[in-house]
């Protein structure tokens, strides 16, 4: 039956799918950011003068794309980028920089061109190979009611692990008894994390968000003997606004942590204690951008490093945001949960229900932490789909 699989092709991954907005490869920064507050997208695709979109020839059914698409950008780069120190001094000139600047050397093989009559076996073969995301052409209608592949970059959609994932959830009965193994029997666990510690500053986080998108996970925050209390999610950042750079420069990681998910309006004092913080600190133009955009900023008294209750196994890029923002955190999203409330698992979680969690709250990895809450490691995607690989 998990040979039956082998039939989809890729384009069946691709159904009710958003095609992907393009954004040329000589903006700027700014316009980037433009570009994300006028279309409310979760990210955009950068293409290079030039070079629309292609439609990948059937005789080469996979091909790196660096020459015609720069990359995937999400607005968790614009933050990172402006959180170093030469643009905390003046974060506009840095919004004049040319959107290059945002891409990682080596990044352009993070994103791959694969035609739509590829199998799924191959699809994930690229993802395996290291690629985060496929550009995949999506389905017209034409005559007669057949279908055509769009041509430009309108007419191609992201596929990332999730998708992947996800399709295999949906026939999991077919890899029994192997679902019901524990991650830990399965060899999933991966005991190297991204973590910091609640009490450090915010700000040398950063080096540390960059490396979670790089590996589609998240920053752990724990406290002094290693126990888990929450995350710093790439993702979420992803849906907040420039201003949120000034909660990154100013508050510890587990102040910053209790931000990206707290809701509803701040009062007026915690916007006044901010602001505070950073004409102490002398950074007159992230007070500036502050200023401009009227942020939002939540009480720095409840800003705190409670404890996450977490989600227990027995139960990513980037959950489409809201069209409108929310200035400087996250928009109210009632179907995620709260960023302190890391998604954990156990050793023994069988690999179902880590399946079943992730998916739910559309992230990519679940950390996992013993009874005490002590990280022990983390479970990803790309990890699961390696176990489906060697099955099919």
């Amino acid at each position: 039956m998990a040979a039956s699989l082998l039939a989809y092709e890729v384009s069946d991954l691709c159904i009710g799918k958003p095609p992907l907005r393009p954004l040329p490869f000589s903006s700027t920064v700014g316009e980037a950011l433009l570009s994300f507050k006028l279309f409310g997208e979760s990210c955009l695709s950068v293409w290079a003068e030039g070079s629309p979109a292609p439609s990948p020839s059937s005789g080469n059914k996979s091909s790196d794309v660096a020459t015609a698409c720069a990359g995937k950008l999400c607005m968790v780069e614009v933050i990172c980028y402006l959180c170093r120190e030469e643009n905390l001094a003046n974060p506009s000139a840095a919004l004049s920089s040319p959107v290059s600047a945002l891409f990682a050397e080596g990044s352009k093989g993070l994103v791959r061109l694969l035609d739509r009559h590829s199998s799924v076996l191959e699809a994930l073969d690229v993802i395996l190979d290291g690629a985060q995301n496929l550009t995949v052409p999506l389905r017209g209608s034409g005559a007669a009611g057949r279908k055509r592949p769009q041509v430009g970059a309108l007419g191609l959609c992201w596929l990332t692990p999730e998708d992947f994932v996800r399709f295999f959830f949906n026939s999991v009965g077919a890899f029994s008894p192997v679902a019901a193994l524990s991650v830990e029997s399965l060899g999933l666990v991966r005991p190297e994390t991204l973590a910091i510690r609640y009490d450090e500053p915010a700000l040398s986080a950063v080096t540390l968000i960059k490396a979670a998108v790089a590996s589609q996970t998240a920053v752990a925050v724990v406290t002094g003997d290693g126990k888990l209390i929450g995350e710093i999610s790439p993702s979420l950042l992803a849906g907040c606004d420039e201003t949120v750079v000034a909660a990154v420069a100013t508050l510890s990681a587990g102040e910053l942590m209790a931000f990206l998910g707290c809701g509803g309006d701040p009062p007026e004092e915690a916007v006044a204690a901010v602001k505070a913080r950073l004409m102490e600190r002398g950074m007159k133009g992230l007070l500036e951008l502050v200023e401009e955009e009227d942020a939002s900023v939540p009480s720095l008294s409840s800003l705190s490093s409670g404890s996450s209750s977490g989600s227990s196994s027995s139960d990513e890029e980037l959950a489409a945001p809201a069209r409108t923002r929310t200035r400087g955190r996250r928009r109210s999203a009632p179907t995620r949960r709260r960023t302190e409330e890391a998604v954990v698992c156990h050793r023994g979680s069988s690999l179902v229900a880590v399946m079943i969690q992730a998916l739910a709250h559309r992230v990519s990895y679940v950390w996992v932490v013993e009874e005490d809450y002590e990280l022990a490691g983390v479970v990803t995607f790309t990890d699961v789909l390696k176990v489906f690989r060697e099955r099919v």
